[in-house]
């Protein structure tokens, strides 16, 4: 089940990444909605603290992973608009 909750938590996560590549290497975030982005890095982080709270390494993982993609590009959303 772990195998699962692994493989489901690495394409969710990694879903993450080229959204961060691009707003990195374009500097611009415009078509990123800050609503958006804002619930998902708060519901991220929410689930990381739940994982924690059950021990659930796949939780773990994904949401801690998952929370520093988001908050790169709210941060770049914030820096670049």
């Amino acid at each position: 089940m772990s195998a699962v909750g692994f493989g489901a938590a690495f394409c969710t996560t990694f879903a993450l990444v080229p959204q961060v590549l691009k707003a990195w290497r374009s500097r611009s975030t415009a078509d990123v909605s800050m609503g958006w982005i804002a619930v998902l890095s708060t519901g991220t982080l929410l689930w990381f603290i739940y994982g924690v709270m059950g021990n659930d390494a796949p939780l773990i993982t994904a949401n801690a992973t998952s929370f520093v993609l988001a908050a790169a590009i709210l941060v770049l959303k914030l820096r670049h608009g």
